[in-house]
């Protein structure tokens, strides 16, 4: 039974401490899109905050991409928008 307890209060300790380093158990890369997930429309390039790759093992390749206000959309990474979206980033992250 104490070898239970200490355990545990091991766990609890880890769980804490990494949670206070802002560090999750949880991948950041968990997230897959699916084809009935994707949003579909143009969304304009001054409301996106940033955006993510999906991780290789999901079943489509997507982006996530998050929204000013929080809100989050998968988003197809071939879409002539959001390729414009991209090259758009690019020319200004190698200019400044």
């Amino acid at each position: 039974m104490k070898v239970f307890s200490l355990a545990l209060l091991t766990l609890l300790l880890v769980a804490l401490w990494t949670e206070s380093q802002g560090v999750s158990f949880r991948s950041r890369y968990s997230r897959c899109c699916y084809r009935d997930m994707f949003f579909r429309k143009k969304i304009p390039a001054n409301l996106i905050k940033s955006y993510q790759e999906t991780p290789s093992h999901c079943s489509h390749r997507a982006v996530y991409v998050e929204l000013l206000k929080g809100k989050k959309f998968c988003v197809d990474p071939t879409a002539d928008w959001f390729q414009q979206y991209q090259r758009q980033k690019a020319s200004i992250s190698t200019s400044t």
